[in-house]
């Protein structure tokens, strides 16, 4: 694939998607002309870009699409649910054309091209009544009215205003003979003769011409013709040529057209039509003529208000103008501040990064070791570099999650409508940055979950209303930073999941003993099983029991949490859990024996020491708070005995503290995160591993699982009194 194709797909890829959320939009607000505009342009950017690389069947595809989007634009034909879909499935075929052009291939194959054909013949619905204009050529739409009589009268007509020099019969040239020429482009409406130029009988010059005319002119000819009938007196006469009021929309719809290059406003003007020429030079004059010597220093007049004040151009047009003239000048703005980096160049610099960083840990370890403190402060400047480095390394590959949440408004949409309920997005959180690779995996759990909500969530709407609640159901995607995680929120607002029908569901399919206690939450957290689905069909959309899993699965495969919490009868909220970046972070190092471990510095809230009371409990009263903690000695079997003095590094995780007991406590790290192999992929409390300066391997500790270990204990240890008083009682 050459360069400019590459090009094409990726900018025609974000047209693309500029083009559908401008679509969703649509059906909200149809009466947004700025909107109509925006999706007209990203179709127009598209085909003209696809007719440069030469990509036909994009270009004649988009071709239709634009000339839909054009009748809507000029209000030929107005805004519908129907419409509005038409032109969505134009967008995924879009989508399909481009991948056919992204993998090489000449050609769509048949069952595209006939799927693209069935959609062109419904887009030819919308425009069977439209007229063609030639080649792209500027004809007035002609206002028509019918005359008293019968017959046609037609009120939108040119408007010129002559006023002819003195000189002109001196120089033998007869004003009339240009009016009768006027009259060969078309149908002279009404002459009026200006006398307001001529003086009393005394001073009057039979040579001289004092008469001026205001003439109406019904014509399909262009500004610039009509002007060229006045060339051989241009010098010798004042000339005003308005459009008619049909000429505005069309000269403000060629401006809207031009294409993004730096152009003047003069030139902008001249080249749709809208002003001549001479008409500009004569303006470019007056604007050098009005800025006195004396005044060198000030701003010139723009350029706009002279030609608006001799009447040559509406204000309208200028208007149009000078935006589209911002509009080019911010987007340029923009892409100079931008730079397009391919992706696997960035995790290059990632991995280069990461070694780096070792690299640097290893330096400084020597230094210390060899106890000269000159070379002690230059490895810690060193360090302070290498942080820095990769701090602004890692920002690189953040990016906001809020493009990924505004997929989603078209799976509403199609889902909504699927099912036959009317459900709202509601999305918070858009600027919420994370990892790039973070992002691309998290689309599909999401999608699952969006899916799920809204199938098994939100009720239809007369249900809703006979149960007190809006008509309209709600679904939320929200996003925020928590304790060094990204926290990703997937709610609704409709009947909660039914305990009593999971628990039977679960019961029968060998989850759960007949005789098995449990509590609320076990219950709701059910749905992670494997195959396990509520839904009494299968669709298209669930009851195959394959989806809910599947998310927790992939979440975890992203080193992150799904949990659940569910009202019924209120709504349900899934929360998911995950790590800003998967390459390099803060880390807290600690000692146990000879082993040497690594908790994420944003989890940790602060160290204190282990008293020697504790000894022979797995909790301490943390200032009024009970605190369990884990013993990483037991907890990973490491040989040899306890020294006399221990630490608790106490950290938090979603809210929850917990407490690690270790020997030694080492200080910061920075931690670049390398996997695991797969053999350990069933060892608990373990995250990944690292590679210290020394070259030694330490592991790094999955404070979720440990946080979640001590909650599960405790809410064990609480239920085991209560287990051996029924005992006692039987």
């Amino acid at each position: 694939m050459d360069e400019l194709t590459s090009v094409f797909i990726q900018e025609g890829r974000e047209q693309l998607q500029a083009m559908e959320a401008g679509l969703l939009e649509l059906e909200q607000r149809p009466d947004d002309h700025d909107n109509i505009n925006g999706i007209f342009r990203a179709a127009h950017t598209i085909k003209g870009a696809s007719g440069v690389i030469e990509c036909h069947f994009i270009e004649s595809f988009m071709h239709k699409v634009e000339n839909v989007l054009d009748r809507l634009r000029n209000g030929e034909i107005q805004v519908s649910g129907e419409l509005a879909g038409l032109l969505l499935r134009c967008c995924d075929h879009l989508g399909i054309l481009m991948d056919v052009l992204a993998a090489g291939i000449a050609e769509p194959a048949p069952e595209v091209s006939l799927a693209g054909d069935a959609l062109q013949g419904e887009l030819a619905a919308h425009t069977s009544d439209a007229t063609a204009t030639a080649g792209g050529s500027v004809v007035e739409a002609e206002a028509d009215v019918e005359a008293s009589g019968g017959g046609v009268v037609n009120t939108d007509s040119w408007h010129i205003s002559v006023r002819f020099g003195p000189h002109m019969l001196r120089g033998g040239m007869d004003p009339l003979s240009f009016l009768r020429f006027l009259a060969s482009l078309g149908e002279v409406l009404a002459m009026e003769t200006i006398p307001d130029a001529m003086p009393a009988a005394a001073e009057m010059d039979p040579e001289s011409c004092y008469l001026g005319f205001e003439i109406r002119l019904q014509t399909r000819s262009s500004k610039a013709d009509i002007e060229r009938v006045f060339d051989f007196c241009r010098d010798d006469c004042e000339l005003r040529i308005l459009p008619p009021n049909s000429k505005l929309a069309e000269y403000v719809k060629l401006i809207r057209e031009l294409p993004e290059d730096d152009m003047r406003l003069g030139e902008m003007l001249v080249r749709c039509g809208a002003l001549t020429q001479s008409e500009l030079d004569e303006g470019l004059l007056s604007q050098q003529q009005v800025r006195l010597p004396a005044d060198a220093g000030a701003a010139p007049q723009p350029l706009g208000e002279i030609l608006v004040e001799h009447k040559v151009v509406q204000k309208e047009v200028v208007d149009a103008a000078v935006s589209r003239q911002a509009q080019v000048h911010e987007k340029k703005a923009v892409e100079a501040r931008l730079i397009r980096v391919q992706a696997d160049k960035l995790d290059q610099l990632i991995d280069l990064v990461g070694e780096l960083v070792i690299a640097g840990a290893s330096a400084n370890l020597l230094a210390q070791r060899s106890g000269q403190g000159e070379l002690v402060e230059s490895t810690s400047i060193l360090s302070r570099l290498v942080e820095n480095i990769r701090d602004s390394a890692l920002q690189l590959r953040m990016v906001q999650i809020g493009e990924t949440f505004t997929r989603f408004n078209r799976v509403v949409r199609d889902v909504a409508k699927e099912l036959g309920k009317e459900i709202d997005l509601v999305i918070s959180g858009a600027e919420t940055e994370l990892d790039k690779s973070v992002v691309e995996k998290i689309g599909d759990p999401l999608m699952h979950l969006v899916r799920n909500s809204m199938d098994h969530g939100i009720e239809p709407g007369d249900v809703r209303e006979a149960r007190g609640k809006p008509r309209r159901g709600r679904v939320e995607l929200n996003a925020y930073h928590d304790s060094g995680s990204i926290v990703i929120e997937v709610v609704d607002d409709g009947a909660g999941l039914p305990r009593e029908k999971i628990l039977r569901k679960a019961i029968d399919k060998g989850l759960v003993q007949p005789n098995q206690t449990l509590s609320d939450q076990e219950i709701i957290n059910l749905i992670w099983e494997p195959g396990f689905s509520t839904a009494e069909q299968v669709t298209n959309l669930s009851g195959r029991g394959v989806g809910m899993d599947v998310v927790r699965r992939n979440i975890q495969g992203l080193r992150g949490s799904c949990e659940v919490a569910s009202v019924e009868g209120s709504g349900t909220t899934f929360t998911i859990r995950l790590p800003l970046t998967l390459a390099i972070i803060d880390g807290f190092l600690v000692g146990v024996g000879r082993a040497a471990y690594v908790i994420p510095l944003d989890m940790v809230i602060e160290c204190i020491e282990l008293k020697g009371n504790s000894a022979e409990r797995d909790f301490l009263n943390l200032r009024g708070e009970v605190l369990p903690f884990v013993r990483l000695r037991e907890m990973f079997e490491v040989d040899g005995e306890r020294p006399a003095r221990e630490n608790i590094v106490v950290v938090q995780y979603a809210g929850q503290k917990a407490g690690i007991v270790v020997d030694q406590l080492l200080g910061e790290f920075q931690t670049v995160i390398k996997p695991l192999s797969s053999i350990f992929r069933h060892l608990r409390g373990i995250g990944g591993s690292t590679i210290l300066g020394s070259g030694e391997v330490a592991l790094i500790l999955d404070v979720q699982t440990l946080v979640q270990r001590n909650a599960r204990r405790e809410e064990r240890d609480m239920n085991t009194p209560a287990m051996l008083r029924s005992t006692s009682q039987n």
